[in-house]
């Protein structure tokens, strides 16, 4: 199995993200559900260059809490 780049797939899919001006986007993680030529579905995982396992993990548990729970902003400190 060959290293396929991912971004023109993603755009394909419609993927997007809401960013606000200013903001700089450090890792990625992507996944992947994937039809295989015999019909067997497949999960697969992404990740950009820099991203370690342990970043991996917790952008992972961070977002499985947003799907459980929504996100919600912190409330500013006072």
């Amino acid at each position: 199995m060959a290293d396929t780049k991912i971004g023109e797939l993603l755009d394909s899919l419609e993927v997007t993200v809401d960013l606000d001006e200013g903001d700089l986007v450090a890792d990625a993680l992507v996944l992947l559900k994937v039809v295989k030529a015999d019909g067997t579905v497949a999960l697969l995982k992404a990740g950009s260059a820099s991203l370690d396992w342990l970043s991996a993990l917790g952008m992972l548990t961070a977002a499985l809490e947003i799907e459980n729970s929504g996100y919600q902003s912190a409330p500013d400190e006072v």
